[in-house]
């Protein structure tokens, strides 16, 4: 199975409520991967953490992203 990343996502906490957002709504998203250390998230990712679903959902996937992260922004604002 080949998997797509639909955002990356700097705020550990906002991957979090992204990856059980996407569970809720049927997506299959891999868990984050570390930077290889352990407590050391994204050692290796500057633009933040991937977020990635199977191909076949990226799509829809993608929007539901999208839709989150602004109703997420405004909210904060």
């Amino acid at each position: 199975m080949r998997f797509q990343t639909v955002a990356q996502v700097k705020n550990p906490g906002v991957v979090r409520v992204l990856l059980v957002a996407l569970r809720a709504h049927g997506f299959h998203p891999l868990e984050p991967r570390d930077g290889g250390l352990p407590g050391v998230p994204n050692l290796f990712g500057p633009e933040g953490i991937a977020i990635d679903v199977p191909e076949d959902e990226a799509e829809d996937a993608t929007l539901l992203v999208a839709d989150l992260l602004k109703d997420m922004d405004s909210a904060a604002s």
